[in-house]
């Protein structure tokens, strides 16, 4: 068997792989004598079959079979004993190989089209540095997350006359007459004033006409408030009336042990100075949790940035294509394929700082990794207290489900946690303490 490497660039190339008769003829003529054994045809004593009667009925797909399987073992052992760093998988010559006479054939030339990419440099010491911004909580921040509190567990009042947050109940009537809906709402809240200012000031028990495309120019904005469907209203247009029912006010909720238990379970915590003190550490890991997205991607940003990776990207372009056919269009592709880039030279360099640093995972990092997890989804809904002793069992029966997917993943997860763990210790963090308001500048900056 001769396997040829011919290099079309310096991330391109095609592998071709030559059969003659002798290379796969043994393996053949193997095949057959299995076959003789087993075959069970009338006239035949068991094991008697003649090998050419075999040949005859089955010879054509034992080739193909038998020349397969030498590929399938051969361009792997090929690309792994020349150290190649493929990137997507090896493309077939699908046309020749479907100008292929099996029948009569004796010499095979098979060829696949290969994107790769060569060993490359990246930077991973003190010299590297990177901002780690750690959020000051204020008092502003504190005193717009009660307000934000006070709000999401309000409640309501009935009043008499509207204003601009108000929400408006009754029936709507098409202008001559007909009844377009018994029970609408319109929340004046979602409105742009210039939309409502007729609602405005309106008391209950007063008919508003108003141009039902001016206050709801959506077709699904129409459908909500006369509960039908989107495309049941595209021809819906024109004057209406809606005759005020009642009129709701939100009314912020109080801070006292009703609010305390809303927020953070029933009895978590008792007395206001408790609360502000359990909702500012509910806010710093809030805020560290978003530092931390910050600095991997400002961390991942300057790696990529500084790393020279030459990529095949014409091969991966078809590659993708054959890859999700049916499923990924080329206008799709092209305004994906850079993102996909980015992924891909993260994935090569993090890979070589794995190799490079012995990163190694083991069953105890994925059972680990697996705790944080469970602990972290089961924590928040008050769940985690009720496993107890039995967290480890919960643990063993998530890892082995989705048939083994999950295993996989907390794997992935965990080996990702760990060559980050190892960037981190070898670079620079400079921290620096920034208010909200700085912090969100940061992000958009980075954006």
């Amino acid at each position: 068997m001769d396997i040829i490497l011919d290099k079309k660039g310096n991330t391109e190339a095609s592998i071709k792989i030559n059969l003659k008769e002798e290379d796969y003829q043994p393996k053949i003529e193997e095949k057959v004598k299995e076959y003789r054994k087993k075959a069970n045809l009338k006239g035949f004593r068991p094991g008697k079959v003649p090998a050419g009667l075999i040949k005859k009925m089955y010879g054509k797909g034992i080739k193909v079979e038998e020349i397969n399987q030498m590929l399938t073992k051969s361009l792997p052992k090929f690309i792994q004993e020349n150290n190649l760093k493929l990137v997507g998988e090896p493309i077939p010559d699908i046309e020749a190989a479907k100008n292929i006479d099996w029948d009569h054939q004796q010499e095979f030339e098979f060829v696949y089209e290969v994107g790769y990419v060569n060993d490359f440099t990246y930077e991973l010491s003190d010299q590297v540095k990177v901002p780690q911004y750690n959020i000051k909580v204020t008092d502003k921040d504190m005193q717009e997350t009660l307000d934000n509190l006070k709000n999401q567990f309000a409640g309501h009042e009935h009043v008499e006359k509207s204003e601009k947050e108000d929400q408006l109940k009754g029936k709507i009537t098409q202008e001559d007459g007909d009844i377009a809906s018994e029970s609408a709402r319109i929340d004046l809240s979602r409105h742009e004033e210039s939309q409502i200012k007729q609602f405005v000031g309106a008391a209950k028990g007063d008919t508003i006409s108003f141009d039902i495309r001016e206050v709801f120019p959506e077709d699904y904005q129409v459908a909500s408030l006369l509960g039908m469907k989107s495309d049941e209203v595209k021809e819906v247009a024109g004057a209406f009336q809606f005759q005020i029912e009642d009129i709701q006010r939100k009314t912020p909720a109080e801070i006292n042990q009703e609010l305390f238990d809303q927020v953070f379970g029933k009895d978590a915590v008792s007395g206001e100075e408790e609360f502000t003190q359990k909702m500012r550490e509910t806010m710093e890991e809030n805020f560290r949790k978003e530092t931390h997205n910050l600095l991997t991607r400002d961390i991942r940003d300057n790696f990529l940035d500084n790393t020279d990776i030459e990529t095949p990207n014409d091969f991966l372009k078809r590659w993708l294509l054959i890859k999700y056919e049916g499923q990924l269009t080329e206008e799709q592709m092209d305004k994906e394929f850079d993102q996909y880039l980015k992924d891909l030279k993260w994935n090569l360099i993090t890979n070589k700082i794995a190799e490079d640093k012995e990163v190694n995972v083991g069953n105890e990092d994925v059972k680990n990794e697996a705790r944080k997890l469970i602990e972290a989804q089961l924590g928040q809904s008050g769940l985690l207290d009720q496993l107890g002793d039995n967290i480890d069992v919960f643990i063993d029966n998530y890892l082995k489900g989705d048939n083994g997917n999950n295993y996989m993943n907390v794997m992935n997860q965990a080996r990702s946690e760990k060559i980050f763990q190892v960037i981190k210790d070898n670079i620079t963090i400079e921290e620096q303490e920034v208010d909200l308001d700085g912090f969100k500048e940061k992000v958009q900056k980075s954006n």
